[in-house]
């Protein structure tokens, strides 16, 4: 209803003013909001980009969402078959943040990767690394790491000789992380670890206050670029990390995949997607996200 005064015969409308001044109280909280970002508290933000090595496609991918994309770091898989691919291609990209992708299993049924070192508590009958962290009741007997009984010093020795191998081809290497979490899965492993992570001087993963984003899902290419839009529309001021893997729908990845996950090319292509994406970009750019590396959160 429109609001009138009478003021010596004159008749004074407020109506069209109290729109205006709605309309300009609307904008200035918006403005206030996202100024929030911006002043009142920075969102930082990590993509990992994981499992750079392991095949010729994730090579690529990788390095396309690092140069191209919003990745930050990438995590290199050092017994896998494509590493000295990746060393080379990281050497030529020395701006890319470089994490020791530490390594004890091999998931894929028909693609497999052993150990640099001679370790026989830690691989199958033809010399691999086992499929799973602990025994899968969906996968074969006798392919989880756990249940195999590992030798604790065949663990270190083999850490010892990635870490190594990938600092003498990587010398900027920043920080270890865990393929499928095997390495640190137990308390004594963990313990094995960090003992690492202490002598060469290179962090285990993220400081506490880092966050895991969640909700980066969907199936095809346009699901995962809209849930990682949504995402972040609505991610608050800290530190957040995003974890997933760059790849390709190629014939060399189409033919990787393991019981329960076989559409690995599709899968990993629409990440890579989601991950050089414009609109993703934006929305980047429009909330002031500063994208930073595994380097820069111990650089504070």
């Amino acid at each position: 209803m429109e609001i009138s005064v009478l003021n010596n015969r004159r008749i004074v409308s407020f109506f069209p003013a109290v729109v205006v001044a709605a309309g300009l109280l609307l904008g200035l909280l918006a403005g206030a909001d996202a100024q929030s970002d911006k002043a009142g508290g920075l969102i930082q933000l990590v993509v990992r980009g994981d499992d750079i090595g392991s095949c010729h496609a994730a090579n690529v991918a990788c390095i396309d969402t690092a140069r191209r994309g919003i990745v930050r770091s990438l995590e290199v898989m050092v017994p896998a078959p494509w590493f000295n691919e990746a060393a080379k291609m990281l050497r030529d990209n020395p701006g890319i943040d470089v994490g020791v992708h530490l390594t004890l299993t091999s998931e894929w049924e028909f693609y497999k990767w052993g150990p640099l070192t001679e370790a026989p508590s830690l691989v199958d009958k033809q010399g691999h690394f086992y499929p799973m962290t602990s025994q899968r009741p969906d996968f074969p007997p006798g392919t989880g790491f756990m249940q195999a009984g590992y030798e604790l010093q065949e663990v270190e020795k083999e850490l010892r000789a990635q870490i190594e191998l990938a600092l003498e081809k990587l010398p900027k290497v920043s920080h270890l992380t865990a393929h499928m979490g095997t390495p640190t899965c137990t308390p004594e492993l963990r313990a094995l670890v960090q003992r690492l992570s202490k002598e060469y001087k290179l962090p285990l993963g993220v400081p506490p206050d880092v966050k895991y984003v969640r909700g980066f899902t969907g199936r095809t290419a346009e699901e995962k670029e809209a849930s990682l839009v949504r995402v972040l529309q609505q991610l608050r001021p800290g530190r957040w990390l995003i974890v997933e893997h760059p790849g390709l729908d190629c014939p060399e990845m189409r033919a990787m995949g393991h019981t329960g996950y076989w559409d690995v090319a599709a899968d990993r292509d629409a990440v890579t997607k989601a991950f050089t994406s414009k609109k993703v970009k934006r929305v980047i750019e429009k909330r002031a996200i500063k994208l930073i590396s595994y380097r820069d959160l111990r650089a504070d």
